[in-house]
């Protein structure tokens, strides 16, 4: 339709950024596959001799290192490059923030099975691994530690804003444990032990996370308040306690299984205990959490009936499990949590 007055005209820019949005992707994530941030950190350099410390060839090393300064990844002074302060925090692997781990995974996994998706929209199925036969990538991820230790670091960078918030946000004082469903390296559960002296807690996961967990609690001094259990979500109860915590846990499942967990946590607290679900919870509206919805559909790529939700649908299952009462409360970026009380 013709654009008439003072409007401005339609622009297709809108459309090929996001069409066109796996080149700055791809281009980030050969970044940290060949380490650049990690070398830079260690000092700032020219084009070419950043070119011949990663070991590229001349022809589009420049563009390469101007496009991640152009994303904002990079600085550049006359012709000496640096990391940008984000890069130089979250993707420097000598550092504990270190975030990386998820993006090198995206990296040498996701990018290509989400070329699949409209095969996977089809069909409803997984789109990994999983589709030529393989066993579950993450069965093989927990079979190999060193890999495990890698990924359960990379989980807490990309958690840890999110855990210090619950922390400091949650009204922990009416409580005296918790237990962490799903606990990973721990930080969570480190974090609300952290900020909270009076709290004694315990985080559940397979066995072979258990020295992981406990390596890194003595680490923030707070090993004697944390136990780990070794505890099958789905084969038994939880352990009772004040509040139970599931980050980032829920949206692996179907519905049913979803609901068998909320019902397990609403059986593990006591009257007037709580249920904390956090993750990028998508808004009711469905229209503002574009994090959210696109984690939902990789949940289509890597799980067998995985979805993520909305803070309703969460509150629905809390409800229905027996909960008197739930809320929804944000958290940092996109994740927010919902909380049930009994």
């Amino acid at each position: 339709m013709p654009q008439t007055g003072s409007q401005a005209p339609a622009s297709p820019e809108r459309i090929l950024q996001t069409g066109l949005a796996f080149w700055a992707a791809k281009t980030l994530l050969s970044a940290v596959e060949l380490e650049l941030f990690t070398r830079l950190a260690e000092e700032p350099s020219t084009c070419e001799g950043l070119r011949e410390r990663l070991g590229l060839h001349p022809r589009a090393a420049r563009d390469f290192f101007d496009a991640l300064v152009s994303l904002g990844f990079l600085t550049r002074t006359g012709d000496v490059y640096a990391n940008a302060t984000d890069a130089n925090l979250f993707l420097d692997k000598r550092k504990p923030s270190y975030v990386g781990g998820i993006l090198e995974m995206a990296n040498l996994r996701l990018f290509g099975f989400w070329n699949h998706l409209t095969e996977g929209l089809r069909s409803g199925l997984p789109q990994n691994e999983v589709k030529s036969g393989a066993s579950s990538p993450f069965a093989e991820l927990y079979a190999d530690p060193a890999r495990l230790r890698n990924f359960l670091q990379a989980m807490t960078g990309i958690s840890h804003g999110a855990n210090m918030t619950i922390a400091a946000k949650f009204p922990w004082r009416k409580y005296r444990t918790f237990v962490d469903a799903g606990t990973a390296q721990g930080d969570l559960a480190v974090q609300v032990a952290s900020a909270n002296p009076h709290l004694k807690g315990t985080g559940l996961d397979l066995p072979v996370v258990q020295p992981i967990f406990e390596e890194y609690a003595a680490k923030n001094g707070v090993r004697d308040r944390l136990v780990f259990a070794a505890v099958d979500f789905f084969s038994g109860p939880l352990p009772n306690a004040d509040v139970v915590m599931m980050g980032h846990i829920l949206h692996d499942w179907d519905l049913a299984q979803k609901k068998a967990l909320v019902r397990k946590a609403f059986d593990a607290v006591p009257e007037g205990g709580a249920f904390i679900v956090y993750e990028s919870i998508i808004d009711d509206e469905r229209i503002k959490n574009t994090f959210g919805l696109l984690m939902s559909l990789n949940m289509l790529i890597e799980t067998p009936g995985g979805f993520d939700y909305t803070g309703a649908d969460c509150i629905g299952w809390m409800k229905e499990a027996g909960f008197k009462e739930a809320y929804v409360e944000h958290l940092v970026g996109p994740d927010s949590m919902v909380v049930g009380i009994k």
